[in-house]
């Protein structure tokens, strides 16, 4: 028996979207992308979706390459990128004449930028864990946690 995929799994949106059904409206292109018609909108006033059609009246109209674009940047913001590291990568996407050494410098920075946060995360961690180790969580007033984060070691009349 063939394998179903559910609608709006992840799976599902990872799957191209049937041609016939394109251009489509604003709330269909983020469905199909998995982000909110607000993101959408900002997305495309950051210029990188290019110049999206419109109808006579005015209402925007996606072609599936934008829908794609779209699930390309919602996974560059799920791995943390930021909105000009994705401009970048998006430009990149678009150049079939890029060097993949490009695309590998703007990764290996955001790694780089990944592992000094997450010791930072881990430094506040062990303070944190160091300061409740000492705090003895019971109905007296003296707080170590509360001591350090108002530079005191002492407690002090407020």
């Amino acid at each position: 028996m063939p394998s179903r995929t559910e609608p709006g799994s992840p799976r599902a949106l990872a799957q191209p979207a049937d041609p016939t059904l394109f251009p489509v409206n604003i709330g269909r292109a983020a469905a199909l992308s998995g982000i909110s018609a607000k993101m959408l909108r900002h997305y495309e006033s950051l210029e990188l979706l290019g110049a999206v059609a419109r109808t006579d009246s005015g209402y925007r109209q996606y072609s599936e390459a934008d829908v794609h674009t779209l699930r390309f940047i919602k996974r560059g913001r799920d791995l943390g990128f930021s909105m000009a590291e994705i401009a970048e990568l998006v430009g990149l996407w678009r150049n079939r004449q890029r060097a993949s050494a490009s695309v590998k410098r703007i990764a290996q920075r955001h790694v780089d930028d990944l592992a000094t946060r997450i010791e930072a995360m881990q430094a506040m961690q062990r303070s944190l864990q160091a300061l409740l180790a000492h705090c003895q969580g019971d109905s007296r007033p003296d707080c170590p946690i509360l001591d350090d984060l108002a530079g005191t070691s002492a407690p002090c009349c407020h």
